[in-house]
């Protein structure tokens, strides 16, 4: 698999995520246990804007992190064939490396680009990086594990 058009709501069954902490919109690629790019668009009618920062709104690099984490469990559900209305989800461990090159803001659309580093049966680690344009925004290195749903 590669080009894929997957949608908001295709990315609801696989992620227990829902608004306001979803943050990723559509996924334009999937090449399961190597790659996926996926994208938000980024509008004035986020709630973090609202206090972050008033009259010159930022896209809280946070978020954007959350955003790559939120990638990557699409990548390692649709790698695994697990679902979250399942018995697993994915949760996120750590995040290692994590660098905030540009600032977020309206009107930008995010483009994530997550490659797997390591997978392994219960724990992986990818490569996120977030870019605007051409112009990388945030960087990191993230592990995952997928995990019984009730534990």
């Amino acid at each position: 698999m590669s080009e894929v058009n997957m949608d908001v709501n295709e990315i609801m069954e696989l992620l227990p995520h829902r608004y306001p902490f979803l943050f990723v919109d559509k996924v334009t690629y999937l090449e399961p246990e190597k790659k996926i790019i996926a994208v938000k668009n980024v509008t004035m009618n986020e709630p973090f804007f609202q206090g972050h920062f008033p009259g010159a709104p930022v896209m809280p690099g946070v978020l954007i992190i959350e955003a790559l984490a939120q990638t990557g469990g699409i990548l390692l559900l649709k790698s695994s064939g697990k679902k979250v209305d399942q018995d697993k989800l994915v949760y996120f461990m750590s995040i290692d490396k994590a660098k905030f090159r540009n600032p977020v803001g309206p009107g930008d659309q995010l483009r994530f680009e997550v490659t797997v580093l390591r997978a392994g049966s219960k724990i992986s680690q990818f490569e996120g990086k977030a870019f605007v344009g051409d112009k990388l925004a945030a960087e990191g290195v993230l592990t995952a594990m997928i995990a019984d749903k009730n534990k």
